[in-house]
């Protein structure tokens, strides 16, 4: 949680392929590492509320882990679904009941949530929402998880960036699968 208790934390937090690319050319995510030791439930204690596309949340915002997963798996979807949830589209007004969505005035919406009572939030994606925050000065921490893989191609996680953006490394840490997590604050500066 942040420590202003006035101000919610944006945080970014996103597993990365070595060669910068969040899913593969089809879409697939199946080279992301779910290590316990990565800690992903204690995140996710610290957040109450994810941000989505639309097809991040049409794919993501309702899934439902098969019998078969893990108990691990099915508490981390049970905690995910537990968080309130927006979603951001130009075009579709609310679909269902499980998520509010936003169609304009981000900014102002934005702000408003942050200086809300309550936990930090995840801006869970797609790269389109994340450019769009990034445009707009709304992501207080990048939290990557760098996987060691490189796929070649598929989805970049930074897509039409226009300017530099100088970020303070401030914790990084090393899983014995491999993966490196590393956190950077930003001040949409």
């Amino acid at each position: 949680m942040s420590n202003n208790k006035n101000h919610r934390k944006i945080i970014l937090d996103l597993a990365v392929s070595l060669d910068g690319f969040i899913e593969g050319k089809n879409g697939e995510i199946d080279w992301c590492i779910m290590d316990p030791e990565m800690g992903f439930p204690n995140f996710l204690n610290e957040i109450d509320t994810i941000l989505y596309g639309r097809k991040s949340y049409d794919l993501w915002g309702q899934y439902i882990p098969q019998e078969e997963a893990s108990d691990e798996e099915k508490e981390i979807w049970k905690l995910i679904h537990s968080k309130e949830k927006y979603v951001f589209s130009r075009t579709q007004k609310a679909a269902d009941s499980q998520a509010i969505y936003i169609n304009e005035n981000i900014l102002e919406e934005i702000n408003k949530m942050k200086n809300n009572p309550g936990k930090d939030i995840w801006l869970y994606g797609g790269a389109s929402l994340i450019t769009t925050f990034i445009h707009l000065g709304l992501v207080d921490e990048f939290r990557l998880s760098i996987h060691p893989v490189v796929l070649g191609e598929g989805k970049p996680l930074f897509i039409d960036i226009k300017r530099r953006l100088n970020l303070k490394l401030v914790n990084s840490r090393t899983f014995s699968s491999g993966v490196v997590q590393l956190s950077y604050q930003w001040n949409g500066n």
